[in-house]
């Protein structure tokens, strides 16, 4: 018998396959079962299906598991698979208005949300602590915890990840399992990566699970040995990797995407075994039922990974994740005729596994993919004289659609413009034509139907370092390759064979305003040794039998406290109406989450996005804060206007959560000028997150005073001298925002009274940042409310509700296709505002120069095929390049014969939004592929009506003096939404 069996198992919505496979030949057996209400079933009676075709399974070295058990708990949120959490937080000052649970949906929330304990701990990015551990808090946490009948406990720290040396989180862990041991404890940084949240998110979904995860775990062994199998029992995580039985019930988490995964795995050994397919870059096409996966698999033999941040159950996370875009073709995709335009349209509903009964060609009566594919000879499946009837322009016309529709997706999915071949997997494959656009070859790959299965079958062993590395007195180069070594040992260490592992993933990540550091990720990966003690095959069994079965239909959650808060049901968006009384706007939950949206938009790619920001604001309000707006008429002339917000890197906020920096500035700096407190607060900038802190400052539990409907820049700019009161201001020397206060939130606080330049003011006060954990609050000079007559951009706070509210209704009426045009209608219509572009992002450049990012991102227009839409939108040729620093700052077209046109300059706003959901894009999301849309809207005239605006915020402040600048359009001034809706009944 040969060498190197593994038998690999890989659980699916409607089947569950198997496959015996020798490493260095391919697929000896496989098997495809009915996947069973009762999963272990399932996977057990595929294995005997193997067994049953091979003589000797003493051979076979291990058996590795893709199963869906532990996702799908979370999806149909089963109280009798999910646990209420603890979570004890290390984050000193920070983070308090952002609690654990703070994003998750309500329904979700109510089941896992235990107590949360908000302590002394956390370290800063140069790794220095925010403040020590207090045991005695720890202690008195885990007494609370003890009555409160909770099964797990998660412990997160500040910057947890770069926390090799102080081990705040394993200090803490230890203290709870001594004081619970009926508990499980959890670290954060042994779930998930950078991003406080997020992370913290992931750990507490996996807390959730740990009691079922080792009862299903137990049972795959159990299943295992009644078929005589001695071998060890693996399961796969997402980025196809290998977990022992003990590691899955420490991380069921690590699992959730192994499906897409291990047929992106799949697909490139089948590949290697073709003489003729190098490892290569190649998409992945997983055909199915219903839906076609389509992934990037990397010449590494693994897929390409998922953005940072990405969502699941409604939670937002920063797991390892495949990066996959689905779309709905299958083979039981409904075929029809569109009623608009004649156009055959291929799904996205589909008969699902009833397509054994309902497809024409097995006598039902429903015209199908598969229907489509038997008719045009490309598959023989059950009775094709049944689909002889079907008109060759629909046969055709299908066909059609469904090349258009891969051939667009595929595209999205690449890194270039080059082509590149595709591996096509999946029952469903037959539906894929032989050529594609963009397509350098389509591989039809043997045992393509069963290709999850193999690829759990060859998941390999890693090890990962996610960390921030001092490099002032190495190259980055040189810090990189101890980095690798360190996470190539780790690999070796969970078991991988020290002669088979490589680095398979290698970034270093500039730090904004850091100097002499850097972050690292690397991934070192090789096949399982063997003979690992790490993979003890019993590491987890149990003698205990017992089963948790899935809760039936309607069961309520059980010990699981009432949320103070209804589940919201669908919002009529066009009907609603904000709550304005006496010339005030009281915010509400809908109000808040459209003023985000539109505040990402009006960043003009930068401003950091205000997530964590409206997250906080949404707790306050339902915790029963009132958030009041005003107009600048509300105010008395010689009323007191304080502003301000953030200064600092991004890298930083995503850690280390907005704590009471910004309201300690503002207390500093009331305190010099000799105010108790101003009568109102105003935005220093309306774009990205600083667009909503003051919002949080001037809540009514805090200082209970109304924000101003305005702000300083109408848009994001990237320095504090940028701001329009600064405009005003003809001695060049800042008087109109110094003094200024920052405040580090733990104790640092700095006043800055005057300086030569304005400019030197805001070097000055960076370069303090950095030193004071490179991130601050920021509070200036308070204005008298007649000053800002002239200075003040007015109704900004109304505009990015308006842009938020054109977007919600874009999706809800399923027209985000239109979302430009409906977003140019928000902001005053195409006097004022244009879409300037649509396409896909082609080529992306960026580089970080004295803490900020600059670079450019080229657009470039898109083929209109098969196009259904009853409005046709507006097509565009050519391309579109668009240099960034920060924030967006031209955009200049290139036509189809060469010719360029400067179309928009700043200090007009150049938005860039993601055409398949509406959303704003960061310069830090731009990435090949992307569907974007480009709007531009005309600047206020504080900043173009004068030469010293121009100056201070034109294309020449960014260097660019050869880029003259031409309006947009006209100015239109945002309507009030208080003055619309003040008289509303």
């Amino acid at each position: 018998m040969v060498n190197k069996l593994r038998l690999g198992v890989d659980v699916g919505g409607t089947n569950t396959d198997a496959v015996l496979l020798d490493i260095s030949q391919g697929v000896i057996a496989s098997a495809k079962h009915p996947t069973t209400p009762d999963i272990t079933r399932g996977i057990q009676q595929a294995v005997k299906d193997v067994l049953d075709q091979v003589p000797n399974s003493t051979d076979i070295q291990s058996v590795s598991i893709g199963t869906t058990h532990f996702v799908n708990a979370l999806v149909e949120r089963d109280p009798a698979r999910l646990d209420r959490v603890a979570v004890i937080r290390l984050c000193g000052p920070f983070s308090h208005g952002t609690p654990p649970c703070v994003g998750f949906p309500l329904d979700l929330r109510a089941l896992l949300q235990g107590p949360y304990f908000l302590v002394s701990g956390g370290l800063q990015i140069d790794g220095s602590e925010i403040s020590s551990v207090d045991p005695c808090e720890i202690e008195s946490a885990c007494k609370e915890i003890a009555n409160s009948n909770v099964r797990a406990v998660v412990v997160s720290s500040v910057f947890a990840p770069i926390d090799s040396t102080i081990k705040q989180e394993e200090h803490v862990a230890s203290i709870a399992r001594t004081a619970l041991s009926h508990v499980d404890v959890v670290c954060s940084k042994d779930v998930a990566h950078l991003g406080l949240l997020e992370r913290e998110n992931a750990a507490i979904l996996n807390a959730s699970l740990l009691r079922y995860a080792k009862m299903t775990v137990a049972g795959f062994q159990r299943a295992t040995r009644s078929l005589k199998l001695k071998c060890p029992i693996f399961i796969t995580s997402n980025d196809g990797m290998l977990l022992s039985c003990a590691q899955a019930s420490q991380f069921p988490v690590r699992t959730f995407s192994s499906g897409p995964t291990n047929s992106m795995r799949g697909a490139a050994f089948l590949a290697a075994l073709g003489s003729d397919v190098a490892k290569q870059s190649a998409l992945v096409v997983d055909i199915g039922g219903t839906t076609t996966d389509i992934g990037m698999l990397l010449p590494t033999g693994f897929p390409r990974q998922a953005a940072a941040h990405h969502e699941l159950c409604g939670v937002v996370l920063n797991l390892p994740m495949p990066h996959v875009t689905s779309i709905g073709l299958g083979g039981g995709s409904l075929v029809r005729q569109s009623p608009c335009t004649g156009n055959i349209l291929v799904g996205p509903d589909s008969v699902g596994h009833r397509i054994t009964s309902e497809a024409l060609v097995f006598n039902g009566s429903t015209l199908t993919a598969t229907d489509i594919a038997v008719a045009a000879g490309r598959a023989s499946i059950g009775d094709p004289s049944l689909v002889e009837n079907i008109s060759p322009s629909t046969i055709d016309g299908a066909q059609k659609t469904i090349k258009a529709m891969l051939q667009n997706t595929l595209d999205i999915m690449k890194t270039s413009a080059a082509d590149i071949p595709i591996y096509l997997v999946g029952g469903g494959s037959i539906l894929a034509p032989d050529e594609l656009e963009g397509v350098s070859r389509v591989h039809r790959l043997p045992h393509y139907d069963v290709a999850n299965a193999v690829g759990a079958a060859v998941a390999q062993i890693s090890g990962v370092v996610d960390s921030f590395e001092d490099t002032s007195s190495m190259s980055v180069s040189e810090v990189r390759k101890i980095v690798e070594a360190r996470a190539i040992e780790r690999a070796i260490s969970a078991g991988a064979d020290p002669q088979r592992v490589t680095i398979i993933e290698s970034e270093a990540i500039p730090i904004a305003y850091a100097s002499g550091r850097c972050r690292f990720y690397v991934k070192a990966a090789g096949e399982w040794d063997g003979i690992s003690a790490q993979v003890d095959p019993d590491a987890c069994d149990s003698e205990d039998d017992s089963v948790i079965s899935p809760s039936p239909p309607g069961t309520g959650f059980p010990d699981v406290p009432c949320h103070p808060l209804p589940i919201p049901t669908e919002l009529d968006i066009s009907s609603y109406v904000p709550n304005v009384q006496d010339n005030q706007w009281f915010l509400s939950e809908t109000d808040l989450e459209w003023i985000s949206d539109g505040c990402y938009v009006l960043g003009c790619g930068g401003g950091g996005s205000p997530l964590h920001t409206f997250l906080e604001l949404r707790e306050m309000v339902r915790n029963g804060s009132t958030i009041r707006v005003v107009d600048l008429a509300f105010l008395s002339p010689d009323a007191m206007v304080g502003y301000g917000g953030g200064m600092g890197s991004p890298e930083v906020s995503s850690e280390r959560l907005l704590g009471k920096e910004y309201d300690e500035a503002c207390a500093e700096l009331w305190n010099f000028v000799g105010i108790t407190k101003p009568e109102a607060l105003c935005a220093l900038e309306i774009g990205g997150g600083n667009g909503m802190v003051n919002l949080i400052v001037a809540a009514s539990k805090n200082y209970d005073i109304p924000v101003v409907d305005g702000d300083f820049m109408g848009r994001a700019y990237p320095t504090l001298h940028q701001i329009t009161p600064n405009v005003f201001d003809e001695s060049g020397k800042g008087l109109n925002f110094l003094p200024s206060v920052i405040s580090s939130g733990d104790g640092n606080i700095m006043i800055m009274t005057r300086a030569k330049r304005d400019t030197d003011a805001d070097a000055a006060l960076r370069a303090a940042c950095v030193e004071m954990g490179t991130d601050v609050g920021l509070a200036s000079k308070p204005l008298k409310a007649k000053d800002l007559q002239m200075s003040m951009i007015s109704n900004t706070v109304s505009l990015s509700w308006r842009i938020g509210r054109a977007i919600a209704l874009a999706r809800k009426q399923s027209n985000i296709r239109q979302v430009g045009r409906i977003i140019v209608d928000a902001v005053g219509g195409s006097r004022s505002a244009k879409v300037l572009f649509s396409g896909k992002i082609a080529d992306v450049r960026r580089r970080l120069y004295k803490g900020h990012t600059i670079g450019e991102v080229v657009i470039t227009a898109l083929a209109y095929e098969n196009d259904d839409s009853s409005e046709a939108i507006e097509k565009f040729t050519g391309s579109l390049v668009v240099p960034f620093k920060n924030e967006n700052l031209y955009a200049e077209h290139t036509s189809a014969d060469g010719q360029t046109t400067i179309q928009a300059v700043v200090p007009d706003l150049i938005c860039i939004l993601d055409a398949q959901n509406g959303s704003a894009l960061g310069t830090q999301e731009y990435k090949y592929g992307l569907r974007v849309v480009v709007i531009g809207i005309t600047a206020a005239p504080q900043w173009t009506g004068t030469a010293r605006g121009m100056a201070i915020g034109g294309p020449a402040a960014f260097g660019f003096h050869e880029v003259p600048y031409v309006p947009l359009g006209v100015y239109t001034r945002p309507k009030s939404v208080i003055e619309e809706y003040r008289f509303h009944d």
